[in-house]
């Protein structure tokens, strides 16, 4: 017999806490356990995709890991020598004045993301892009327990923001307290230009809300338009700057990353809130010591440049041959990527056929994808054929707070001529997909 509790313990917002990208690995380990070998291309980890650590980083973890100091608690706003050395960075990289207290360290940039949200007045709204990055996205409407609010990205212009929707939206809802930008872009890839920047800035500054800039992929833009940090356009408007190790160093299993906090004294309820976040945060005790006690020495290095450099590189080289072989196909949209590492694909309205499918060989395995895709979005039907057919593994666009229809996949493939494979099998089978 099935018996209720007393009272409700369920979140008004728990419906809204999903992550495809992660969620889709369950059918992609069926069908490989059924005989097909899958290609991961769903999760942004350089390290499972072949990337190494340069020897010479890991010898200065290695040098910490001795330290008896890095298995102690450090300060709940984290170690001094890491905070000293990001306000410096920013300084200098921003121009502006930003001190170690502006500094906040976390269990990775979701948990930021998490407290950053969970402490906000419930009544406050945070609108944010559209293809969205499911941790933010998820982590707001939970906290209002509403759907997310968007503004939209246009593929047709390259994924470039909709100002002017923005605008409009902050205009007519008066629950926004904040804007979300996410710079370099997961999941499209876009950079935004300085002058997208400053008109977002203009809409924060008349209408008296703060920002939060995602700025994860800052060390990994390599397209036309330069990576502009929110802390050097946002002037006396309050903001808040997230960054990690995750992606650039690349050390995702630290789980380290850190806000940075601008303007916080020029607007009592924001120092009120940024306050209630590090109070939060106290709870906690501290953020994990090691990967804070070596990011000085890392990021200080000389040969970091040159490392992130290489790594630039590579995503350029990746970035032009997907869009080469793309952009021919008729039927879809797929923008070049100017930094992180993922590239998103639309397809064109109407194109995808209501009952679309591949050809699969393996009979348990098209019979579990048959059984999986009844009823599901046309983009994660093509999905999971996709999967089915071919092994590759992508992440439906519709899981990323869009209408679009498309797919998610990465530029981390080490080996060239895997990623060249992986590109041209994907290509034929949109192209089959689409002629049925």
């Amino acid at each position: 017999m099935i018996h209720s509790m007393r009272t409700n313990i369920v979140h008004a917002g728990a419906d809204e806490l999903t992550y495809e990208i992660r969620q889709i690995v369950a059918v992609a380990e069926k069908v490989e356990a059924l005989g097909t070998p899958v290609i991961w291309e769903n999760i942004g980890d350089p390290v499972a995709k072949g990337h190494s650590i340069p020897e010479w980083i890991k010898e200065i973890v290695v040098r910490h890991v001795k330290d008896d100091r890095s298995y102690a608690y450090s300060p709940t706003k984290g170690l001094l020598e890491a905070r000293a050395f990001i306000a410096a960075e920013r300084s200098r990289e921003a121009g502006i004045t930003l001190t170690p207290d502006d500094v906040i360290f976390f269990n990775g940039i979701g948990d930021a993301i998490s407290k950053v949200y969970t402490y906000l007045n419930r009544g406050s709204r945070i609108i944010g892009p559209s293809p969205a990055y499911s941790t933010h996205s998820s982590a707001e409407a939970a906290h209002a327990g509403a759907h997310y609010l968007t503004y939209a990205l246009d593929p047709k212009r390259n994924w470039l923001p909709d100002v002017n929707d923005l605008r409009n939206k902050v205009r007519y809802n008066p629950q926004i307290a904040g804007i979300l930008i996410i710079n370099p872009d997961n999941p499209t890839g876009v950079v935004y230009p300085k002058r997208v920047l400053e008109e977002i800035v203009g809409i924060a500054r008349d209408y008296d809300l703060f920002l939060i800039s995602d700025e994860i992929y800052a060390h990994l833009a390599y397209g036309s338009d330069p990576f502009v940090p929110l802390a050097s356009v946002i002037g006396e408007v309050p903001g808040i700057g997230m960054r990690s190790l995750s992606k650039e160093f690349p050390w995702p299993g630290a789980r380290c990353g850190w806000i940075e906090v601008y303007n916080r004294t020029r607007n009592p309820l924001f120092s009120r809130y940024i306050q209630s976040v590090l109070d939060a945060k106290m709870l906690e005790v501290c953020s994990t010591t090691l990967p804070q006690s070596v990011l000085p020495e890392v990021l200080g290095d000389p040969r970091y440049a040159g490392y992130l450099a290489e790594r630039r590189a590579l995503y350029a080289k990746r970035s032009e041959l997907a869009h080469k072989l793309l952009s021919t196909i008729r039927g879809i949209y797929a923008p070049r990527p100017g930094g992180a590492f993922y590239l998103s694909v639309v397809f064109e309205d109407g194109v995808l056929p209501a009952m679309g499918s591949l050809p699969i060989a393996n009979e348990s395995v098209r019979t579990f994808i048959e059984k999986i895709t009844n009823g599901v979005s046309p983009d994660k039907r093509f999905v999971y054929y996709l999967l089915g057919a071919t092994g590759i593994c992508v992440v439906p666009l519709s899981s990323f707070n869009t209408t679009l229809q498309g797919f998610r996949m990465t530029l981390l493939e080490h080996d060239e001529a895997v990623f060249q494979k992986t590109l041209e099998t994907v290509a034929g089978a949109i192209t089959c997909y689409l002629s049925k």
